[in-house]
């Protein structure tokens, strides 16, 4: 286990991870930093645990942004997989047709 120090707000915080995610683990910490930074310039310091509710539900808003853009993503993947089925489907169908008529003319 390794341990990584996260400031937030002007504190420092001991956080333990497993081996190897340290970068990553940093890399969270400073965009916590940066947008619990960004609340404080808009409304001040309001104490660091209003601060904390508040930038995480700034970040569960962001997650569930992408999570509906994901599903929007999803639904068009499926909706075109849907619209190239019926087209091969027609295709198919025209094919058949062409096949027919031109053993009718042969």
């Amino acid at each position: 286990m390794s341990q990584v120090e996260v400031t937030v707000n002007g504190k420092n915080y001991q956080i333990i991870c497993d081996d190897g995610q340290e970068a990553r683990l940093a890399e969270l910490g400073e965009y916590l930093e940066k947008r619990v930074q960004e609340l404080v310039s808009s409304i001040g310091q309001v104490g660091d645990t209003r601060l904390l509710v508040m930038t995480a539900l700034m970040i569960s808003d962001e997650l569930a942004q992408v999570h509906a853009n994901l599903k929007k993503t999803d639904d068009v993947a499926v909706s075109l997989k849907e619209a190239e089925a019926k087209l091969a489907s027609i295709v198919n169908d025209a094919a058949t047709r062409i096949e027919i008529v031109t053993q009718r003319f042969a």
